[in-house]
């Protein structure tokens, strides 16, 4: 009974991945669109590819279950990609707001890395070796990518800190110049007072 109770729960994963990988399939290519960077972009274009092969994957395991991959929707993945949907929407300077592609990426990243460590582990608990192997290649896939972004992002945060710091070298210019009228009208408060 156990077993069983397993087996629905692994299905039913593998049905929500079946749903978030399609849906990423949607949304990754108006990520890579959005990409200042072009090893960025890049990055998720190949990436792209490789999300098309762990549709494929999760296919090929229904297929040997007998079961059909679809009829579940993946709330966390409509979560996420509508956040870095959001992202795309804000007015960043270009290396800010690639930082802010890698982020949203990211945790699109580590959210299919927990579930297909699990999917992967309840695959050999239930003797689906076949699964097992299809399951630990798109995990190891997702562990790369996640791996590349953090390469990536290592370059174009800098960036990104440095067009901060330039655009906040204007602002504290600014800044310093209302200062002295706002320390005098301090003063002048004090002495009413």
């Amino acid at each position: 009974m156990a077993k069983q109770a397993l087996r629905e729960l692994y299905v039913d994963e593998l049905r929500d991945l079946y749903d978030a990988e399609n849906r990423l399939v949607k949304a990754l290519p108006k990520l890579a669109k959005e990409a200042q960077s072009q090893e960025l972009r890049s990055g998720i274009e190949e990436h792209l590819k490789q999300t098309r092969g762990h549709v494929d994957r999760l296919r090929q395991i229904f297929e040997a279950m007998g079961e059909r991959p679809g009829g579940k929707k993946c709330a966390g993945m409509v979560g996420l990609i509508q956040e870095g949907d959001e992202m795309m929407d804000e007015e960043f300077e270009d290396g800010v707001k690639d930082a802010a592609l890698i982020s949203a990426a990211q945790r699109v990243e580590h959210y299919e890395i927990a579930a297909y460590g699990c999917v992967k582990t309840w695959a050999g608990l239930l003797g689906e070796k076949e699964a097992q192997d299809l399951l630990e290649r798109t995990l190891n896939e997702e562990k790369e990518a996640d791996q590349k972004l953090t390469e990536i992002a290592g370059e174009i945060n800098v960036q990104a800190m440095s067009e901060t710091q330039t655009s906040e070298s204007g602002s504290e210019s600014e800044e310093e110049e209302q200062k002295p009228a706002t320390r005098s009208r301090g003063k002048a408060r004090s002495a009413r007072a």
